[in-house]
């Protein structure tokens, strides 16, 4: 990491949006990489195919970098704001494609070699199970159980981000993790919960 690249990484996100506004391009390679791996995996979440995920990650990032010089410090969270366009653009694309979302094309993460065999291999098993009753869930409650259960985002911001109220955002992911239990009931001991 650049000199530079070591101060700009302290720095809030809003901070480093009004940086790169002016130019400062180290700004940009932070906000990156803090940013795109998180609005990946919820696009892939979200879209089930690895490949619309990364078009669909690549656009939210391209929007952010054009909206950086309108950006208002004090406003909305760059992460909320970056997540609602990814949401709007992978619901824009389930739409257009009028397909089902399975989600079997999401990729583990990187230290799935370091587990043994076996371990791997129920992991693998319990993602699939969970991918699987992911995708039957409508998307809205899809989104919000992804956005809180997975990727770690906070009810106030899930509700920006789907742009509802707190109380529908909590009523979602109960919803959702009721679906999401009854769907996954009967596997526990195949999956090795049992």
């Amino acid at each position: 990491m650049e000199p530079l690249d070591a101060q700009l990484d302290e720095l809030q996100d809003d901070a480093l949006m009004l940086l790169f506004a002016q130019g400062e391009a180290g700004a940009a390679r932070i906000l990156t990489a803090r940013l795109l791996p998180r609005v990946l995996n919820h696009a892939a979440r979200v879209l089930g195919n690895r490949t619309d995920a990364e078009d669909v990650a690549q656009e939210a990032m391209l929007r952010l970098w054009r909206a950086a010089g309108d950006w208002q410090a004090g406003g909305a969270k760059v992460s909320t704001w970056l997540y609602r366009v990814t949401a709007n653009l992978a619901i824009d694309r389930l739409r257009r494609t009028g397909r089902a979302v399975g989600l079997d094309d999401t990729d583990e993460p990187a230290d799935e070699d370091a587990l043994a065999a076996d371990d791997r291999l129920i992991r693998a098993d319990r993602m699939a199970a969970l991918d699987a009753a992911l995708a039957r869930l409508p998307e809205r409650q899809r989104q919000a159980v992804v956005l809180r259960h997975i990727e770690g985002v906070s009810n106030p911001e899930i509700a920006e981000v789907l742009e509802i109220s707190v109380e529908a955002v909590e009523s979602l992911t109960a919803r959702g993790k009721r679906a999401l239990a009854a769907a996954l009931a009967g596997q526990k001991e195949a999956l090795g919960y049992g």
